[in-house]
């Protein structure tokens, strides 16, 4: 497969001039590296570990470079992980985080922003994470509070495990629309 960036299946999610800065090479130096090492016939897993090993990428960089060669050379489509496709939305909230996590953990306090959505939460870390099976699975949610100076909270959510990459926007929107909801005083409940 030729290495230039016309070989490129999709524009890289982190510019060159980042990857270059952390990393020392471009995406297209990456990309020539690997393809000379073989990572085409390579796993998600082998491909890390090589970076990893035999480059001396630090961990999380060695992710980031292995998924941007596999989404730049068409073997992953934006959004893909190996258990389906995945997004996340967050929005920062003027409520305290014990408040906002209770506005997911209380079932009526939920119906009043979420609706009727079908999920049951698996494990709850007070006022830190909620892992959550969605629509009686596969899919799933992750939720995260992170508190922010002047009582207000970070609120993310990951949802993982969509079958389709069509399904991503439209649950891009759903849960940006929930989290909208959320932010209001009346929807998120009192202490």
């Amino acid at each position: 497969m030729p290495t230039t960036r016309s070989a490129r299946a999709v524009k890289p999610r982190m510019s060159d001039a980042a990857v270059a800065a952390r990393t020392g090479k471009s995406w297209d130096e990456w990309c020539r590296l690997l393809d000379r090492a073989g990572a085409a016939r390579m796993s998600h897993q082998e491909i890390a570990e090589y970076l990893s090993t035999e480059q001396r990428v630090p961990g999380w960089w060695s992710q980031m470079i292995t998924v941007g060669y596999e989404q730049l050379r068409g073997r992953r489509k934006i959004n893909e992980t190996p258990d389906g496709f995945q997004l996340s939305v967050s929005r920062t909230m003027p409520l305290p985080t014990a408040r906002a996590f209770t506005a997911w953990t209380d079932a009526r306090r939920r119906a009043a922003w979420l609706g009727r959505a079908r999920l049951e939460i698996r494990k709850a870390t007070p006022h830190k994470t909620i892992r959550i099976t969605w629509n009686g699975g596969p899919t799933s949610v992750e939720v995260y509070f992170y508190p922010k100076a002047a009582g207000r909270t970070q609120v993310v959510v990951q949802h993982r495990k969509l079958a389709r990459a069509s399904d991503v926007p439209k649950m891009k929107k759903f849960w940006a629309a929930a989290l909208d909801r959320l932010m209001k005083p009346a929807t998120a409940g009192k202490n």
